[in-house]
């Protein structure tokens, strides 16, 4: 009984294994119900009578072989109608295979998995969407942890990750539709675990970034972007991901829009260094792509948040009204063909502001001329 059960297990008959152990266990209840001086409890238990064992092994493997037939010939059916037309038989075949699959696990599960998978793609095509995320999920649940592959070389549960990635994506952005920002943020923050499960560096970055725009969508609903619902720190953090995955991947565009929202972000709430320092990025990135009005765009950009860095210095030596601030404001005043020069590096005029102004008085009889 021992050699027959580990060859069973060994060809992959789970099915067989799991009938032959639970029909060793029914006799020995019987026997143990009808108790000593019984007739059966005279007999040879089941594991101790070769000959059946054999019968049985070779009917119960028998049987699970020919399930197993039946799934790969529905299977190839399923492959051979692959024109549109004949798409209604490739579905049907599909189908067969997933209900084929359900009456048993063949190879521990695998054929089960893939049957899931052309089913959740199947409702997804037809825009069943919730119905797919569960086919989805399942064949998650069954590759979790497992090497199988498909034919490409990529692994069941990569393909899994990528599918409820896609998914979660597109049940969020219905969400987005109805205003249900709370619950779009929930699902794209699964989708962006599974985009991180999966490997793949552009899923991640476009996960990353669907859900700092959800953030961003919801904090305006509120008038506050993103502030109100204390959601800024999670916004920022996922674009920065986001940024970097745009980076390594060499997508421009996605990069500009980062750093713009971000850029955004940061000016809204008065931290005009960091919102300079993201626009400047994105002119930069908006460069690489050839698109004259997303480079005047993001020119815009830049030079608001020059000005609005410039006003910042500007303004805390307005209300210094000192000798050292007024002799910064002048010379900007002397230099400022460029509107946004930083006062600091103006070192000729202060040069010269030092060597004329002799006293308190007389520098802040210069103020004056500021306006």
């Amino acid at each position: 009984a021992k050699n027959i059960c580990i060859d069973m297990l060994r060809q992959g008959y789970h099915k067989s294994f799991s009938e032959l152990f639970t029909l060793i266990q029914k006799w020995n209840a019987l026997r143990e119900a009808a108790g000593p001086g019984s007739a059966i409890w005279q007999r040879e238990s089941l594991e101790e009578q070769p000959d059946k064992l054999d019968q049985l092994y070779h009917f119960l493997t028998g049987a699970e072989a020919a399930q197993r037939e039946m799934y790969d010939n529905q299977l190839n059916l399923a492959y051979c109608f692959n024109d549109p037309e004949d798409k209604w038989l490739s579905n049907y075949f599909y189908e067969q295979c997933f209900n084929t699959a359900q009456l048993v696990k063949i190879d521990g599960g695998k054929r089960e998995a893939q049957a899931h998978a052309n089913m959740g793609l199947i409702c997804e095509e037809q825009g069943h969407v919730m119905k797919a995320a569960e086919h989805f999920e399942a064949f998650y649940q069954l590759t979790e942890g497992l090497t199988w592959k498909d034919e490409t070389g990529h692994t069941y549960n990569s393909l899994a990750c990528e599918h409820l990635w896609r998914i979660y994506t597109l049940l969020a952005d219905k969400m987005l539709e109805n205003k249900e920002h709370q619950q779009a943020i929930k699902t794209l923050i699964k989708a962006l675990k599974m985009a991180k499960e999966g490997g793949d560096m552009k899923m991640e970055g476009e996960a990353a970034y669907c859900l700092s725009l959800a953030y961003n969508f919801a904090g305006e609903q509120q008038t506050a972007l993103s502030v109100s619902l204390g959601k800024v720190a999670e916004t920022t953090e996922y674009l920065g991901e986001f940024m970097k995955a745009a980076e390594n991947a060499h997508l421009s565009q996605s990069l500009v829009d980062a750093c713009v929202l971000l850029g955004n972000i940061y000016n809204e709430r008065g931290k005009y260094n960091e919102a300079f320092e993201y626009f400047s990025r994105a002119s930069e990135a908006a460069k690489t792509l050839n698109n004259l009005p997303l480079v005047e765009e993001t020119k815009t950009y830049y030079g608001i948040a020059k000005a609005h860095k410039l006003m910042v210095a500007f303004n805390s030596r307005i209300e210094a009204e000192d000798p050292v601030s007024l002799k910064y404001l002048l010379a900007w005043k002397e230099n400022r063909s460029d509107m946004c020069t930083d006062p600091l590096t103006v070192g000729k005029t202060l040069v010269w502001l030092a060597q004329n102004c002799q006293n308190v008085e007389e520098q802040r009889s210069y103020k004056v001329h500021l306006y």
